[in-house]
């Protein structure tokens, strides 16, 4: 059994004008297109859904008996339609921790604002997890702190972060100019091996250093923060990731010997995701 919408659509129009006639004006179809619809809905369901009365048609206890569902059908259509004429589809989007944790609640409250209705699920890890739901297209769109080399995957630059070195107040690396000895020498607090944020430190300062010690790994940037404040070594995280407690003194920044630390932040996506209407209107709050 094939019944289409047309077929559906015909019967209900038939039903409330009462003729072919009228119905093909209402529809915009010849009058014989409508009486084929009709004949061919008749057919798929074995019964005739009108009595015949002269030129008129008239529902019959089939007819009754269907019409509710066909409108229900018809309605639902036109709500199917009217979802994807105002793209409304929910917006799928994995950043990695610091981006989810730092940088995106403030994009999606000003989204919010202007499309309080609109379904947007986040997620957050680090930037090896959202390169892999990319890729697995679960997923419309990624935020990493790194480059990413998949031949699969599109990325584009997307905002510029800096990377900043610190301690506790009492950390003895503040009484005097740092060398990179001194740092090579500090147990280091670091991101684990997968993070966006370690893989640029790795390149950026501790490349640097004839070596380094570490002090431990952790699984985000709150943790290492605290680990810090209380003296168990530095770190280097993002400005964003600590400028308030470098505003109340809880952490203090390093100035080391290198260049300042300003690494890439990456937006990426499947090289075969259609970015909808919905979704380029989510990435214009970005800053894309």
């Amino acid at each position: 059994m094939h019944i289409t919408l047309r077929q559906l659509e015909v019967f209900a129009e038939v039903l409330k004008s009462g003729s072919t006639t009228q119905a093909s004006q209402m529809l915009a179809l010849s009058q014989s297109a409508v009486s084929a619809a009709l004949t061919d809905l008749e057919g798929q369901l074995g019964v005739q859904l009108f009595d015949r009365v002269g030129k008129r048609l008239v529902v019959n206890e089939h007819g009754r008996l269907l019409y509710p569902r066909a409108l229900a059908l018809l309605e639902q259509t036109v709500e199917i339609e009217q979802l994807f004429r105002e793209d409304n589809g929910a917006i799928r989007v994995f950043a990695s921790s610091t981006i989810g944790n730092y940088i995106l609640p403030e994009v999606i409250a000003r989204y919010r604002r202007d499309f309080p209705a609109l379904p947007l699920e986040m997620s957050v890890g680090n930037s090896q997890d959202v390169i892999n739901a990319v890729i697995d297209f679960r997923v419309d769109i990624g935020l990493i702190e790194g480059p990413c080399h998949n031949a699969d995957v599109i990325a584009e630059p997307w905002l510029d972060d800096e990377l900043v070195v610190f301690a506790s107040p009492a950390s003895p690396l503040l009484q005097q100019d740092v060398t990179l000895d001194q740092l090579a020498q500090a147990p280091w607090i670091l991101r684990e091996r997968g993070s966006g944020t370690r893989e640029i430190v790795d390149y950026l300062l501790l490349s640097h250093l004839p070596q380094f010690q570490m002090g431990m790994e952790l699984g985000n940037s709150e943790a290492i923060k605290h680990a810090v404040r209380h003296g168990l070594g530095i770190s280097c995280l993002s400005r964003r990731v600590i400028a308030e407690q470098l505003e109340s003194g809880t952490l203090v920044e390093i100035p080391v010997p290198l260049p300042r630390l300003v690494r890439t932040l990456w937006r990426i996506h499947h090289r075969q995701k259609h970015l909808s209407n919905s979704l380029q209107r989510f990435l214009r709050y970005c800053g894309q």
